[in-house]
C-alpha cells in the first residue's frame, strides 16, 4: 500500500476584492518591483502577474479575476 504525503507548503485559495488588486497593479506601475509586491503583501507571482496582464489589457479588475 502506497501512502500519499499532503503537501503542507500548498496556500489555500484566497481572494482578493478589485480594489486590493488595483493598489498592488498601481504599486507595479508606479516602480515598486513584482518581486518585492509578491514579499510585502504575500502574494503568488502568477496572481500579480494575472492582475497586471488584466489591467493593462482592459484597464479594469472586474472581469472575474481570482
Amino acid at each position: 500500500m502506497t501512502t500519499m504525503a499532503i503537501d503542507s507548503s500548498r496556500r489555500a485559495k484566497r481572494s482578493f476584492t478589485n480594489e486590493f488588486k488595483k493598489q498592488m497593479v498601481m504599486l507595479y506601475q508606479n516602480g515598486k518591483k513584482r518581486a518585492d509586491i509578491v514579499a510585502e503583501y504575500d502574494l503568488t507571482k502568477s496572481a500579480l502577474d494575472k492582475w497586471i496582464t488584466q489591467y493593462q489589457t482592459t484597464k479594469s479588475l472586474s472581469h472575474g479575476i481570482v
